[in-house]
């Protein structure tokens, strides 16, 4: 019962800040107390070139640093508002490496959801679902597209 009661309380509490779950651990394992902030994410790209394009002229981001290191090239991008970066990863080395249609999303939040939805589109990439209030996620407001090399870019609106 007090396993039952835990996990219905956990999964109340995540579904009420719009997250699910399908661990079913009994009691979390304990970690130590670390303060720890996600300063970028890097993903892989076939053209640093089309990338930077997409994420710079589409998105509104901004290159902030440039990395040319032994087997890949680097780009650092940050959002006008600030937050996580992302660095754009061109391999260089001639190692054959999977970087497309990769199951990884990148979610960016934005005060306008539906024009982000139109630059991407007139700018010729796929929109996967329109930037539209869901059900799923509480009525919600959240839109998909892909960039260059197949990435879900997840769109959702500024929290006020």
């Amino acid at each position: 019962m007090k396993y039952i009661l835990k996990t219905g309380l956990i999964t109340a509490a995540l579904l009420a800040v719009g997250c699910t779950s399908t661990a079913q651990e009994a009691d979390p394992v304990p970690t130590p107390n670390v303060d720890v902030a996600v300063s970028a994410v890097g993903i892989g790209v076939t053209s640093l070139e089309t990338s930077m394009a997409f994420y710079q002229d589409t998105l509104g981001m901004r290159a902030i640093a440039t990395f040319e290191i032994s087997h890949m090239d680097e780009i650092v991008l940050v959002a006008p508002n600030g937050g996580s970066a992302i660095v754009l990863m061109e391999y260089t080395d001639g190692i054959e490496r999977n970087v497309t249609n990769l199951p990884v999303k990148i979610v960016l939040r934005v005060p306008d959801p539906a024009a982000l939805a139109a630059n991407i589109r007139a700018a010729g990439y796929e929109i996967v679902r329109e930037p539209i209030p869901s059900a799923e996620v509480g009525g919600a407001i959240v839109g998909f597209a892909r960039d260059p090399d197949g990435y879900l870019i997840e769109i959702l609106p500024t929290q006020p």
